[in-house]
């Protein structure tokens, strides 16, 4: 299966991790189990994710959570207006060597140099700082003064915006916005689940997630995940549902009427390669139809822009794409 054999005990170890990573997540985090999903598959696909939601939700618990299950270095960065690229990505410090009076300079590393980097309310930084950093996240490396400096592996960014605090905050661009393999939206807790929350947080605190999983065994499923099989009649699925988002190249109603601008194709991986990681969730070795339509919405919420008429009508783009996924069928 691909280009790496893999044993059948092997492929059973791998998974048994993935499910001692969810339940690692889940002993410390209180519900939101569709949120703990989405991060895992996009851990696994290689990617990075646009967590959405209002203060108090536990982002920071969630990508702590996670960097302690899996043994991993963890970085918080708090974005701010006046934030500045070296603050993100470092700087060249003057050293002196005290036996020879050499001076030189050393590259400094920013907090970007972690295997999970929590960028806090990222939309609050300027333009620049934002383009640092989503440099380094497309290339996995930074480069200063004429040197590229390669950043660990894995390497793996949870932004965050709050969508309800927008004065003196710096939209990211849709080309940037491209650079998230997932948008996860943190939703608010059930009854049930907000007084457990409360009462877990009042009495003794929460504990720190069980490592159970180290950085080894995290970068052989990122590679499973990449072997895991698709048809080529799902393939062509994930490409039309992505064409179909763009006005110009459909006929589907909820996109000509409420869509400005489409998805372009990196969407299309993104797609194929979340499905693929959700395939391998659920222990399985093989992308099915569910797994690509699950992936639709966390895939292309942030990649598809709407236009003034769907803004007017608060038309969101959680419906366009339901409309969407109903109206493309697989062959």
């Amino acid at each position: 299966m691909g280009a790496i054999a893999w044993s059948e005990s092997e492929i059973g170890a791998l998974s048994a991790k993935v499910a001692a990573l969810k339940a690692s997540m889940s002993k410390v985090i209180i519900g939101q189990e569709n949120v703990i999903d989405s991060l895992i598959i996009c851990l696994l696909a290689g990617g990075h994710a646009l967590v959405e939601g209002v203060p108090g939700l536990g982002k920071t618990l969630l990508v702590k959570s996670l960097s302690q299950a899996t043994e991993m270095d963890f970085h918080r960065v708090q974005f701010t207006p006046d934030l500045m690229p070296s603050d993100i990505v470092g700087t060249e410090i003057l050293e002196e060597d005290h036996a020879t009076r050499k001076r030189e300079f050393r590259f400094q590393q920013g907090p970007v140099f972690t295997q999970v980097l929590l960028a806090d309310e990222i939309n609050r930084a300027p333009p620049k700082t934002q383009s640092a950093l989503l440099e380094a996240m497309q290339e996995r490396s930074v480069t200063f003064a004429g040197q590229t400096h390669v950043l660990p592996k894995p390497f793996f960014v949870l932004a965050t915006q709050n969508p309800i605090e927008q004065a003196g905050t710096y939209p990211l661009p849709e080309a940037q916005l491209d650079r998230f393999l997932l948008r996860i939206d943190v939703v608010y807790p059930t009854e049930a689940e907000e007084i457990m929350m409360v009462s877990a947080t009042t009495n003794a605190g929460l504990k720190d997630a069980e490592p159970v999983m180290d950085v080894a065994t995290l970068l052989r499923l990122q590679q499973l995940v990449r072997d895991i099989e698709i048809g080529d009649h799902l393939l062509a699925y994930a490409t039309r549902l992505v064409r179909a988002t763009r006005p110009a190249l459909t006929t589907v109603p909820a996109v000509t009427k409420h869509v400005g601008w489409g998805a372009g194709p990196r969407a299309g991986q993104a797609l194929v390669l979340a499905s693929k990681a959700r395939a391998l969730m659920h222990n399985r070795l093989a992308v099915t139809r569910e797994d690509i339509g699950e992936m639709l919405l966390p895939v292309l919420a942030h990649r598809v822009i709407r236009n003034f008429e769907a803004e007017a009508d608060g038309v969101a783009i959680a419906d366009i794409l339901l409309a969407l996924r109903e109206h493309i069928r697989p062959d």
